[in-house]
């Protein structure tokens, strides 16, 4: 594994520039997507009295993030991992999301999408299917530019404990099993094993940040020898895990204020996923840019 740090700072007022670098520019594998995550339009978010997510800044960030995508990254595929709102009623909520629906239809590229705790909160799974125009359960499988995807749905009981229900740890062993494609795990909450010293949200909330039935899952991850990755949001940091050689990455939220308190400075964060038959590599942009470097296991 290779994590290579660039210092560039970047304005929240440009979330997503255009970059020359040609690892950018080129279509250098066989399969490239892009993911996003935790982008809370709303209201405007505090927490231990301070300003921490800068929902103000969620439909600018998004565009300039469509915008890079269309126009320089073109990726064949994006992914939402989730958190789209900041709750507030299901009205508020479906406008929200509508209005990020709306923006993300600008793109040239499909999209998948995961439900986030934010999500769930006030909007039914019915209302979430009619935003993505999508049928059947929150939980699904699905095959893009030679890759499958298999997106699951967590439930969060409100300050006790992340959940992903053992009927959907038992679909994901079969969706894995009856695919020959590389796969890729997404979902909203983490299923590694991160610490979480310093995280400023989940530090001292562990149970409602990490998985409650991860074991499980990390053994029907582990048992997959054609599972790529695990993609998750919600934690508000970049993060990356390795666990039986499968890398578990967290990707930073959209809109997290990087500054201890307002006027803020946003992340602006998403990432660029390239792969083909040897390596993953993953490019966070924002003002937090990290770099992933994984060579995939052996299928076996």
């Amino acid at each position: 594994m290779k994590q290579l740090l660039d210092k560039k700072r970047v304005d929240a007022g440009h979330a997503t520039p255009l970059c020359n670098r040609p690892q950018y520019r080129a279509k250098v594998a066989a399969m490239r997507f892009a993911l996003i995550s935790d982008e809370h339009f709303g209201k405007a978010a505090y927490f231990q009295g301070k300003l921490r997510k800068l929902t103000a800044h969620a439909p600018k960030l998004c565009q300039s993030f469509v915008q890079r995508m269309n126009q320089e990254v073109k990726p064949d595929l994006v992914i939402n991992l989730g958190d789209v709102i900041e709750d507030e009623s299901r009205a508020r909520d479906l406008e929200h999301y509508g209005q990020f629906i709306d923006i993300l239809s600008e793109l040239d590229s499909p999209v998948l999408h995961v439900a986030g705790n934010h999500d769930q909160v006030n909007l039914s799974d019915a209302d979430l299917r009619g935003l993505w125009h999508h049928d059947g359960p929150l939980h699904y499988g699905r095959d893009v530019g030679g890759v499958h995807f298999s997106v699951l749905r967590t439930i969060e009981i409100a300050d006790q404990a992340i959940h992903l229900p053992e009927e959907q740890i038992a679909w994901l062993e079969r969706d894995l099993a009856q695919t020959a494609l590389r796969s890729i795990v997404l979902m909203h909450h983490p299923a590694s094993e991160m610490r979480l010293e310093g995280n400023r949200w989940f530090e001292k909330r562990p149970h409602v940040c990490r998985v409650a039935e991860r074991r499980d899952f990390q053994r029907v991850v582990s048992a997959a020898p054609n599972v790529v990755a695990v993609f998750n949001g919600h934690v508000h940091w970049n993060h990356l895990d390795v666990i039986a050689g499968v890398p578990y990455i967290t990707l930073q939220s959209l809109v997290e204020n990087l500054d201890d308190d307002a006027p803020g400075r946003a992340a602006a964060a998403h990432a660029v996923a390239d792969l083909d038959e040897r390596r993953l590599v993953v490019r966070v942009a924002g003002a937090e840019p990290v770099r992933y470097q994984v060579e995939l296991r052996a299928r076996g």
